[in-house]
């Protein structure tokens, strides 16, 4: 089975925390990881933007991505929100297994 993290930047630590609690409640995440704020620049409508923004790391399979992102679009206040997928190549097994335990097709 394939796990992955998924990135998720949000605009403040309130944001993060709603989008955590709804995907580990309807376990379409085992963990999230709200990090610290951190200073992104991007372009947006022709322009040069600079923001904090706190991001969100939530780790689950993925055969649930799509599930997942459909679900942060929904909580997101962004118009596009960047929910970036990254396989996990290795990691213990113990936690493997839990990971694969607290997700399922909610």
């Amino acid at each position: 089975m394939k796990l992955i993290d998924v990135w998720i930047n949000c605009p403040d630590a309130e944001v993060a925390t709603r989008i955590a609690d709804d995907l580990i409640g309807s376990r379409h995440a085992a963990c999230a990881n709200i990090l610290g704020e951190i200073q992104s620049v991007y372009r947006w409508q022709g322009k040069v933007e600079r923001e904090p923004e706190v991001p969100l790391v939530v780790k689950t399979r993925a055969e649930l991505f799509d599930e997942l992102a459909h679900r942060v679009a929904e909580l997101h206040p962004y118009d596009t929100p960047g929910i970036i997928a990254l396989p996990i190549e290795r990691l213990n097994a113990a936690y493997g297994k839990w990971l694969i335990e607290q997700t399922h097709d909610p």
